[in-house]
């Protein structure tokens, strides 16, 4: 993203390995040695953003439970810990695994690991995050149009005032290949419709602690006065950097994405100004159903429409499927996540956000 093209693509190895159709049981987390040609291996990079665990974990391990009834999930999280994913990876090849989901905490350093699984007859899903290395698919979202999204989303709270406003920019971890697709595109609304952005950070790791000293360090260098609005990569981030600015006073509009519960409650009472929502389950069902097929040897082509390149350059056209996502704010949080089922109105509204979803018509 940025400066990043997008280049990758399926190899022979993304064509070649034809498994057992053979039935397939019961999806989980431990035991088998997964040489059994009926394992599917499930790495994902991080705990501190929610949606991982709470969400992507068990949609993806329950739609492969419903296509595959003999099938066994084999889970990991590496926690934010490259090497440790590696370890995880590596594990999953020794143990037989034919088929891993991957969502990497490092989208670079996935290459060699990636090339020796294909080498192997190992197929590679890239999930979220596009991974270096000769994948057989990604599925992920539009994460520039995302960034747009959430320039605009911005743009709005900031209403009439926008053309005289200093923004601050809180952008994503520079190991996470969908960030700098954000910062892209958020870039090409606000450089055009805000005064200035006044000061940017990437954030290492998504941390919320880092996000508030950054936004504390903006303070002092530009002033109360001197910040008339907060793009935040995502929800975990917005929450720090919200207490930052409320440590001196400031009130000015923030917005995130990934419509966590935290953040969904910080848009009922005023704190937050907007969320991005992701239907996590189309992508998961998705990259569900991808895995199967691949473990069966059958094709995916009807599930993979797009064709993208690696950033690298150095892998071109590989199979992909990207959602659209779309902003949430106060006024349609109810047609959203609630109608969908992510959180029930009574878990967004409990404690302090109980009067503000009241006022908001949310029961």
């Amino acid at each position: 993203m940025n400066v990043w093209t997008r280049r990758v693509v399926i190899g022979t190895a993304a064509v070649s390995m034809a498994l057992s159709v053979a039935a397939c049981g019961k999806a989980g987390d431990g035991g088998k040695s997964g040489g059994d040609g009926k394992t599917i291996g499930l790495l994902l990079p991080e705990n501190k953003t929610t949606r991982y665990e709470t969400f992507d974990r068990p949609l993806i391990t329950k739609k492969i439970e419903a296509l595959c009834g003999d099938c066994q999930v084999k889970y990991n999280n590496a926690d934010q810990d490259t090497q440790n994913q590696k370890k995880q990876f590596d594990a999953l090849i020794t143990q037989g695994v034919k088929v891993i989901i991957l969502d990497p905490v490092d989208y670079k350093a996935t290459k060699s690991w990636v090339n020796q699984a294909a080498k192997k007859g190992v197929k590679v899903v890239a999930y979220d995050r596009l991974a270096e290395g000769n994948i057989s698919a990604y599925v992920s979202y539009d994460n520039e149009k995302i960034g747009r999204l959430q320039g605009q989303a911005l743009v709005k709270a900031l209403g009439d005032k926008a053309k005289d406003s200093n923004v601050v920019m809180i952008n994503g971890s520079p190991t996470d290949p969908n960030a700098p697709f954000f910062k892209r595109g958020a870039h090409s609304v606000l450089d055009k419709q805000v005064k200035k952005v006044v000061y940017e950070q990437d954030i290492p790791d998504w941390s919320s602690d880092e996000a508030n000293k950054k936004m504390a360090a903006a303070i002092d260098s530009l002033g109360k006065d001197g910040i008339q609005g907060v793009y935040s990569a995502n929800d975990g981030m917005a929450g720090g950097i919200i207490t930052a600015l409320k440590q001196q006073g400031i009130k000015v509009p923030v917005g995130g994405q990934d419509s966590e519960l935290a953040g969904l409650q910080r848009i009922l009472t005023g704190d937050q100004a907007f969320t991005i929502y992701k239907q996590i389950q189309p992508q998961a069902d998705t990259t569900a159903e991808i895995a199967v097929r691949l473990l069966k040897g059958d094709k995916i082509d009807s599930l993979t429409p797009t064709k993208v390149d690696s950033l690298s350059g150095e892998v071109k056209g590989i199979p992909a499927k990207l959602y659209d996502a779309q902003i949430v704010t106060k006024d349609n949080i109810e047609d959203t996540v609630v109608k969908d089922k992510v959180y029930p109105a009574s878990r967004i509204c409990a404690d302090d956000a109980k009067a503000a979803c009241e006022a908001a018509g949310i029961k």
